[in-house]
């Protein structure tokens, strides 16, 4: 009977076995979606506008996954009744021909609680009991025809389980590496407030005159292997494994950054800490993001598990790769700022002033470093998702696993990479990229940041109202002035002001649809915003 052959369909199925299976499966989502409302409801109570908009973009990949899902599900009959030559169709297989004889031959003789877990086992011709398709595959259309499937029903549900792990495995580890890198940046929050004392000040007199290469500063970065491109590599590739942010690298760029984009008399009262962290977590709405890019690399890396690439030996060290050339690119960025300090002249006054600048970078685009982190969190998820998935799918003993290797080196590599970006590249990444020609958004807090918001829109109002009446004044009001919607976010505890002053200011994320730049950036009164 053609029911026996699929499986009992619900004409034959109890209402109440059905009741249960949609309660549940309802049960789940409802919990999931509680959960993520209280997350959400957490993170806006504690102003935590990035991540809260990193959650909306976990959502947003949750309904993709679901919209994926949809087709996989309405498509794998249409799907498995296409048909290839089976010279075409034994083409690029993960597995030889003696391992899938064998697969086989294994799975005929085997128990039948088991078959599901071996390898092509559903795949190869589907015929008797080999066949073990989903509920809703259709008769096998293209045996009759001497040709194979272009993928078969059950094919097409593998696939649609590794897609869910892969992203499931993707937030999981962008959430860890985050946990972990600022946990690594904690130490950074007593260098800080040391900036505030007595002592510090007095070490950093800028009334003090000393030779650049006796500063600590100097002294770590202005040796004569810093004037050979070679070494200087080199010695920045082993460093990253030392103490990859030290103290003296911290308050010097802190510095730097304060002199160049910030009021003189900010030193003591900029919060250099809150702001590097709330950049980090303005970088995580894109860590956590799947790009259309980042999906085409995934197929990529399908098509490279294929009998004979030997993807296991190669592919694992791609991230790792990346990752260390990173770190290395972060330190000589420092180092080469360390050295422009000597260039300028022997003698210092005060702090070693270093300036910050695009040209550091790679094709003078500091953000290149956060795509290239993020395809290594992505690459490394898939190593890792990609191991959990053909485990579960068929076992270990299976030719993705033909080698004890492979196993091994996933494993090792996915956990290396982990502490290499959470602990030495993210925190790394997170000081330095802020040594680029403009400073960031986050350099409001979020108070001051909704009322640029707000002053952006009015003023955008006023100027499409003036374009509609030629009555309306030509100059604003005092409600529409920055100054005034500022004044009532100033904090009283605060009494030296923070205001920026860099020329070319640029402010893309105060508003998702509009980008504003704003042109020397000053106000007549200093924005006493609070302590960031």
């Amino acid at each position: 009977m053609a029911g026996a052959a699929k499986g009992r369909s619900l004409e034959e199925t109890p209402t109440w076995a059905l009741a249960i299976v949609c309660f549940v499966l309802v049960l789940i989502s409802i919990f999931i979606e509680y959960l993520i409302h209280l997350i959400g409801k957490w993170l806006t109570k504690r102003n935590k506008r990035a991540l809260f908009e990193a959650l909306e973009k976990i959502k947003s990949e949750l309904m993709l996954l679901g919209f994926i899902s949809l087709l996989l599900t309405v498509g794998q009959g249409h799907i498995s009744n296409i048909c290839i030559t089976k010279a075409l169709g034994a083409t690029w297989h993960p597995c030889s021909r003696q391992q899938q004889t064998k697969s086989n031959q294994v799975y005929d003789d085997g128990d039948d609680q088991n078959h599901h877990r071996r390898l092509l086992s559903a795949s190869d011709h589907l015929q008797g009991s080999v066949r073990r398709v989903l509920a809703s595959a259709s008769e096998d259309k293209c045996a009759a025809k001497g040709k194979d499937p272009f993928v078969s029903a059950y094919g097409i549900h593998q696939l649609h389980i590794f897609i869910f792990v892969l992203a499931v495995f993707h937030v999981l580890y962008c959430i860890i590496t985050l946990a972990l890198g600022r946990t690594k940046m904690r130490r950074w929050k007593a260098w800080e407030m040391e900036t505030r004392t007595t002592g510090y000040q007095c070490s950093n007199d800028p009334e003090r005159f000393r030779f650049a290469r006796d500063t600590s500063f100097g002294r770590r970065h202005m040796s004569f292997w810093s004037h050979s491109p070679f070494l200087l590599w080199i010695v920045c590739f082993f460093r990253q494994f030392l103490i990859s942010v030290p103290k003296v690298d911290y308050l010097t760029l802190r510095h730097g950054f304060i002199i160049a984009h910030l009021a003189p008399q900010s030193e003591t009262n900029f919060n250099f800490h809150k702001y590097i962290k709330r950049s980090l977590e303005e970088d995580f709405k894109v860590v956590v993001g799947i790009s259309p890019t980042i999906w085409f690399f995934a197929v990529l890396f399908l098509l490279s598990n294929t009998h004979g690439t030997r993807s296991y030996l190669w592919l694992p060290f791609i991230p790792l790769i990346i990752i260390l050339l990173v770190g290395t690119k972060l330190q000589v960025i420092i180092t080469k700022m360390g050295l422009r300090i000597q260039e300028r002249g022997e003698v210092v006054k005060g702090a070693p002033l270093v300036q910050p600048g695009d040209h550091l970078f790679w094709f003078n685009r500091p953000r290149l470093l956060l795509y290239l982190i993020h395809f290594v969190l992505f690459q490394n998820a898939f190593q890792l998702a990609f191991l959990a998935w053909t485990l579960y799918e068929f076992e270990l003993k299976s030719c993705f696993h033909d080698k004890l290797e492979d196993v091994v080196i996933r494993i090792s590599m996915g956990v290396l990479i982990q502490i290499l970006c959470s602990y030495v590249t993210l925190p790394l990444y997170a000081l330095v990229t802020q040594m680029g020609s403009t400073m960031k958004p986050t350099i409001f807090n979020e108070r001051v940041a909704r009322a640029l918001r707000n002053w952006h829109h009015t003023a955008r109002k006023h100027v499409k109202q003036s374009k509609q009446g030629p009555s309306l004044p030509s100059t604003p009001s005092q409600p529409m002035s920055p100054i005034h919607l500022l004044r009532n976010y100033q904090n009283s505890q605060d009494s030296n002001p923070t205001s920026p002053r860099m020329s070319n200011f640029n402010i893309p994320s105060l508003q998702n649809q509009h980008e504003i730049h704003i042109h020397s950036f000053s106000f007549d009164r200093s924005v006493r915003s609070e302590r960031m």
